[in-house]
């Protein structure tokens, strides 16, 4: 493996990894706010019971960090993975209002956090685009 490939593996790896795993003792009043968030991006959420969608994004944000971290998954299938979480998080930051500033490109204070976001898709598209 490259090093250039590792530093696109490993930081967002290492991130995602120590998110899912906080998520794992995640409370049942932090696992309603995260699940009606992630509703505004994709409703079909909403329907979820909030542990399960808290343990659902536990676990994808450690396989997806897994992946990135283990040198014998493909990169293009680890981007591929980073790159479907990263959208589901942009369209959180995109269809809520009050992440974007008016022109709803541009953060606003509130949306700081998620605009971050744009980084691992842009990742996720180079590791996949990447011939060898």
């Amino acid at each position: 493996m490259r090093i250039s490939n590792a530093i696109l593996r490993g930081v967002p790896g290492a991130y995602l990894l120590q998110s899912g795993y906080g998520k794992l003792s995640m409370d049942a009043q932090s696992a309603e706010g995260l699940q009606q968030f992630a509703a505004t991006g994709v409703p079909q959420f909403a329907e979820w019971d909030p542990k399960t969608f808290a343990t659902f994004v536990a676990g994808s944000e450690l396989a997806i960090g897994g992946a990135l971290l283990t040198p014998f998954v493909s990169k293009r299938l680890a981007g591929a993975g980073l790159l479907a979480f990263s959208a589901g998080l942009l369209s959180m930051y995109f269809r809520n209002p009050q992440m974007t500033q008016e022109d709803g490109i541009r953060p606003s204070e509130a949306g700081i956090s998620l605009s971050k976001d744009v980084f691992l898709s842009a990742i996720g598209a180079a590791l996949m685009m990447q011939k060898k």
